[in-house]
């Protein structure tokens, strides 16, 4: 079993998945001769050759209607969005082709493809190079948005997607690329899209994330454990749609308490949807207003400033402590 930061855990799933079936191909700007920007398609270009990973011209709409295409005539496309703020020129086939074949063809068509997109702030990069687009793939109610926040439930995260029959956008957070190594089985191994997971047991307040937040939210969970004597139980969501409102449910009915945390702007994200869903199947067990610790409603901040801008433990433990003590 070897240790694996999450750039060699997804490497090592792409690579046991093309493997073990000849119809998954990989796509996308940079995923051949060099190995992806970020080193995620490292060597599969070496082992299954310029028929199965393929380079592709700057064309983020051409990457995926190519996909789609792929799809319809029985491959299983995983095509790579270089950065996600680029993702919105592949928005028309995404939207229009990719997540409606099977409700447009009455069922008899799917579109088993995965679109990959490194997301999210944490390394100081440009414009279009940090943003969390999260909220706008989740709102389309065909597609699947899958989000890991470690090496291992990256791997098994990105197996599921890839076997999925339905179109899975699958969001990477940069900043957990390198961030911390952990032990990734070497035998196959998946996790259930749509089911979230407990990061760790508690009883007076419930910490709800995804993605690169679940670091900082773990953080102040343990601070919280020793400066406050709090036990925070932490959701990580690992699949923001479709949302596991029953995990979600139960946690929040077992504590009283909730605070829900994404680095994507606040106004009508996830944490939105998720508040209003605690409110409908957890009301009466509430014993303080849910809230929302958030990247602030503002237009990219530049990297100098990111910092500020992003949710930090912090930020966290303000919103938590005012939560227990209502």
């Amino acid at each position: 079993m070897a240790k694996l930061n999450m750039v060699g855990a997804l490497n090592l799933a792409l690579h046991q998945e093309m493997a073990r079936d000849e119809d998954v191909i990989v796509l996308g700007e940079d995923v051949g001769v060099d190995g992806g920007v970020f080193r995620v398609t490292d060597g599969l270009y070496q082992k299954f050759g310029p028929q199965r990973v393929m380079d592709s011209p700057l064309a983020e709409s051409a990457i995926v209607g190519t996909s789609i295409g792929m799809a319809f005539y029985g491959l299983k496309p995983v095509s790579e969005i270089q950065f996600s703020g680029s993702s919105f020129q592949s928005f028309p086939q995404i939207e229009n082709h990719a997540g409606r074949y099977r409700m447009r063809s009455q069922g008899r068509y799917h579109c088993q493809i995965v679109v990959r997109m490194p997301c999210g702030g944490g390394v100081r990069a440009l414009e279009h190079h940090s943003e969390s687009e999260e909220a706008y793939y989740a709102h389309h109610p065909a597609l699947k948005v899958v989000i890991p926040s470690t090496p291992r439930n990256a791997r098994a995260l990105l197996v599921s997607a890839i076997r999925d029959p339905d179109p899975v956008i699958f969001l990477e957070p940069k900043a957990l690329y390198h961030a911390v190594r952990e032990e990734v089985p070497d035998e196959e191994e998946t996790v259930p899209l749509g089911r979230a997971r407990i990061a760790r047991e508690g009883r007076d307040l419930t910490l709800i994330a995804y993605g690169a937040m679940m670091r900082p939210v773990l953080e102040a969970a343990e601070v919280l454990r020793d400066e406050d004597g709090a036990e925070a139980e932490v959701v990580d969501l690992l699949t923001l749609s479709p949302l596991d409102r029953e995990t979600l449910a139960a946690s929040v009915r077992k504590t009283g308490r909730a605070v829900v945390v994404h680095e994507a702007p606040r106004s009508f994200g996830a944490g939105a949807e998720i508040a209003a869903s605690l409110v409908e199947q957890a009301f009466l067990y509430l014993e303080a207003p849910i809230r929302r610790v958030t990247a602030y409603d503002v237009p990219f901040v530049g990297f100098a400033r990111e910092k500020a801008n992003l949710p930090g433990v912090d930020r966290i433990l303000g919103a938590a402590r005012e939560t227990l003590r209502f």
